[in-house]
C-alpha cells in the first residue's frame, strides 16, 4: 500500500508540474505588426494554455537601449527580445544568443526568404526568426501627383523628389511636400541618411577605416537632406522618428514620404489609413548610385542566453513566425495586414497579392538590397544602413545628433560633419580601429 501510494503521490506531482504556467517576457518595439502581435496572443494561449506571455512595448530607441543593456550585463529581464539584423550577427557571435538549431520541419525554414536568413545568421547559425523584414521606398499621393501631372518612374531619382516636394508643399492646406525622419538614432534618422549618404557616393568609412564624414559626398547629401526637410517638411522634422511619419502620411498630412517597406500594408488599409485608396508605391530614390539606396531589415524574435524559460520562449517564436500565423493575421486583421518580407509562400497567396498592390515593388526592393556591396567606392564593413560593428550604435547615434543639431539650425553642414567626424576619430581610436 505504501508503494501505491507512493506511486500515486508522484504522479499527482507530475501532473501538477506539467499544468504549471511558465510566463514569458517578451521587449518589442511600438510599432504597428507588433501590436498586432500582442492582440492576437490570446490564440496563442488557447493552443498553448501553460504559457502566459508578458509583454514590455518600447519606442525603437528606448527598446534597443534596454535589450542592448540587458543582454551585455545578462541581467535576464527578458526571454524574447525583438532585434534586428544588426544585432543578430554580433551578439550570436558573442555567444550572448540562442541558436535555433534544431527548427522544427513543420516550421519550413526554406521558406524564409534566404536574403533575410543569411541576415540573421553567423558562421552559419540561425540566431532569430524573422517577424517582418523590410527594404525601404517611396510612398507618394497619386492624387496630389495627378492634380499637378506628374508622371512617377518606378525608380525615381532625388531631384526628382526635391523638385516634386516643392510643386506639392502646401502647410495651408494640411499637406507638407515631404516627410523624413529626423528623430537623432542610429536606427532613426540615419537609417533613412546612410542610404542617402551612399547613393550620393559616399560612405562611412574607407578601406582603412578612416571616417569619411567631412567628404564631398556627405556633404552634398547632408545638405541636400538638411534643405529638403527644412524647406518642405512638416515642423518640428527632429522629433519624428518612423511611427511619427507613418501617423502623418496616414492621417494625409505628407505628399511623399521614403522609410520602410513595413509602412505598405498600414497605409494601404483602410482600416489604419484616411488615405488608403490614394497611396502609390515605387523604389527609393537614387542619386548618382544604385548601391545602398535601399537598406534590408528584419525586425525578429531572439533568445537571450540568460532566459531560464528557453523552450517555451523557443515555442512562441516559431508561433508568431510561422505560416499560420501569418494566415491568422489575414483572416483577423486583412491580408493587407500580415506581416510583410519573409516568407516566399506569402508572395505566391493569392489572398495577399489581391490585398497588396505594393507586394511586388517590395519583394524586389528586399531581394535587390545587397549588404556586401553597400557604397559604390570600396568598404571594409556590410551593412547598408548601419555598419556591422559593435560600435556602431554609439557612432551613429552621435552622428544623427549633430545631423539633427544642424537641422535645428544650431549648426551648419560644416560644422556638425567636422563635430561628427571628430567624435567618430575619437570611437575609432579608442576601439583600436585607428593607430
Amino acid at each position: 500500500m505504501e508503494r501505491i501510494g507512493w506511486l500515486v503521490a508522484g504522479m499527482l506531482a507530475l501532473g501538477g508540474v506539467a499544468g504549471a504556467q511558465t510566463t514569458i517576457t517578451i521587449a518589442t518595439v511600438n510599432n504597428p505588426d507588433m501590436i498586432v502581435m500582442q492582440k492576437l496572443t490570446p490564440e496563442f494561449q488557447k493552443k498553448y494554455p501553460n504559457i502566459r506571455v508578458n509583454w514590455v512595448i518600447l519606442p525603437e530607441n528606448e527598446l534597443r537601449q534596454k535589450v542592448t543593456l540587458d543582454i551585455s550585463s545578462g541581467t535576464g529581464a527578458y526571454d524574447i527580445m525583438t532585434i534586428g539584423t544588426y544585432e543578430a550577427p554580433l551578439w550570436g557571435k558573442n555567444g550572448w544568443l540562442v541558436p535555433f538549431d534544431n527548427v522544427p520541419a513543420s516550421y519550413d525554414l526554406n521558406d524564409v526568404l534566404k536574403s533575410v536568413r543569411d541576415a540573421l545568421s553567423y558562421g552559419g547559425k540561425l540566431y532569430a526568426l524573422p517577424f517582418y523584414a523590410e527594404s525601404s521606398m517611396m510612398y507618394y499621393r497619386k492624387d496630389l501627383f495627378a492634380q499637378k501631372r506628374i508622371n512617377v518612374p518606378d525608380q525615381p531619382r532625388w531631384t526628382q523628389v526635391a523638385q516634386w516636394a516643392q510643386q506639392l508643399h502646401n502647410p495651408r492646406g494640411g499637406v507638407y511636400g515631404i516627410c523624413l525622419r529626423g528623430l537623432p538614432g542610429w536606427g532613426e534618422n540615419m537609417a533613412l541618411i546612410s542610404t542617402l549618404v551612399n547613393t550620393f557616393g559616399g560612405r562611412w568609412f574607407d578601406e582603412n577605416w578612416r571616417p569619411q564624414l567631412t567628404s564631398p559626398e556627405w556633404k552634398q547629401a547632408v545638405s541636400f537632406y538638411v534643405d529638403l526637410v527644412t524647406k518642405y517638411g512638416p515642423p518640428g522634422v527632429t522629433s519624428n522618428g518612423y511611427t511619427e511619419n507613418l501617423t502623418l502620411f496616414s492621417q494625409g498630412n505628407c505628399a511623399m514620404w521614403v522609410d520602410a517597406t513595413v509602412a505598405a500594408g498600414y497605409l494601404a488599409n483602410p482600416k489604419t489609413s484616411k488615405v488608403a485608396d490614394k497611396v502609390g508605391f515605387a523604389q527609393a530614390p537614387i542619386a548618382v548610385t544604385p548601391n545602398g539606396s535601399h537598406w534590408l531589415w528584419a525586425w525578429a524574435l531572439a533568445i537571450p542566453k540568460s532566459s531560464k524559460k528557453v523552450e517555451a520562449a523557443r515555442t512562441f517564436i516559431y508561433w508568431a513566425t510561422s505560416k499560420e500565423y501569418i494566415e491568422l493575421v489575414g483572416r483577423t486583421e486583412g491580408w493587407v495586414a500580415v506581416p510583410p518580407g519573409t516568407r516566399i509562400s506569402t508572395y505566391r497567396n493569392p489572398n495577399y497579392l489581391k490585398a497588396a498592390p505594393f507586394a511586388e515593388t517590395v519583394l524586389k526592393a528586399i531581394q535587390t538590397a545587397d549588404p556586401t556591396k553597400p557604397t559604390a567606392k570600396p568598404v571594409p564593413y556590410t551593412g547598408i544602413q548601419y555598419v556591422s560593428i559593435p560600435e556602431f550604435q554609439a557612432i551613429g547615434t552621435q552622428v544623427g545628433q549633430f545631423i539633427a543639431g544642424v537641422v535645428a539650425g544650431r549648426y551648419s553642414v560644416d560644422e556638425g560633419l567636422a563635430q561628427a567626424q571628430a567624435a567618430v576619430e575619437k570611437i575609432m581610436r579608442e576601439a583600436g580601429y585607428l593607430r
